[in-house]
């Protein structure tokens, strides 16, 4: 179980939305290269990035920083926030991230989410965020008219190399995620998942454990409120 503390990045500081809202946004102290290094320092070896103001004008602004944190660190990352044709993939892996997370630009065209696991193998990670059974897109705040399995069975064959399921009414609600939701998309897809958004407490790490097929476990506003120690979490991410 690879655990995956998370950095979100808006106007060059951490952040942490509730539900993606950009309107409900808590700042924190400390830069995003720092609070790599925190993670670093505790011990844990990936991390999850969303570059928010990407995610909002489709651009890598926040490169410079991500490629700081990777170069600095050796940590393992994950990036997603905007990344909508093969120039910015390429930028992303040139910089040294481990997997570049495609979302709304793959469900709106299922060719670019094709093209860029040919192109890119073994570097594409799908993010798939729904509400209600339904794949929102462009950060949230459009619903696709996509039923969540429905998109996954016509995706499935493509050669994601990871698949970042996040259900959009628990995200930074700390109120555990949806594992029945979550149970279904990894029984059916072909490549590992992360379990994505509402996690509140080491039992939400502990129960992920136990579910087949799934990799690992994202943890953002629990750990930034306190409601879970690093000290406790990096236990979790040594254990097998």
């Amino acid at each position: 179980m690879k655990i995956f503390p998370a950095i979100d990045i808006k106007d060059k500081k951490c952040v942490r939305l509730v539900k993606g809202d950009f309107e409900k946004k808590t700042e924190y102290e400390l830069s995003p290269i720092e609070q790599a290094g925190k993670f670093k320092d505790y011990g844990f070896k990936n991390l999850h990035i969303v570059d928010l103001d990407g995610a909002l004008t489709g651009e890598t602004v926040n490169l410079d920083i991500i490629q700081d944190i990777v170069g600095k660190f050796n940590l393992k990352v994950e990036v997603g926030g905007g990344i909508r044709n093969s120039d910015n993939i390429q930028k992303y892996i040139d910089a040294g991230v481990e997997k570049v997370i495609l979302g709304s630009a793959a469900i709106k065209d299922k060719n670019f989410l094709k093209e860029s696991c040919k192109k890119f193998p073994n570097k594409i990670a799908l993010g798939l965020d729904a509400k209600d059974g339904y794949l929102s897109v462009s950060g949230w705040k459009e619903n696709s008219n996509q039923l969540t399995l429905d998109y996954l069975k016509e995706v499935n064959d493509f050669g994601v190399s990871r698949l970042i399921y996040t259900d959009i009414d628990r995200d930074g609600m700390k109120r555990s995620p949806n594992f029945n939701e979550t149970m279904k998309v990894a029984e059916m897809s072909k490549c590992p998942v992360i379990i994505s958004g509402g996690v509140s407490s080491i039992d939400d790490i502990k129960k992920a454990k136990n579910l087949e097929n799934v990799e690992g476990i994202i943890v953002g506003k629990a750990i930034y409120d306190g409601d879970i120690q690093l000290e406790e979490l990096v236990k979790e991410d040594a254990k097998k």
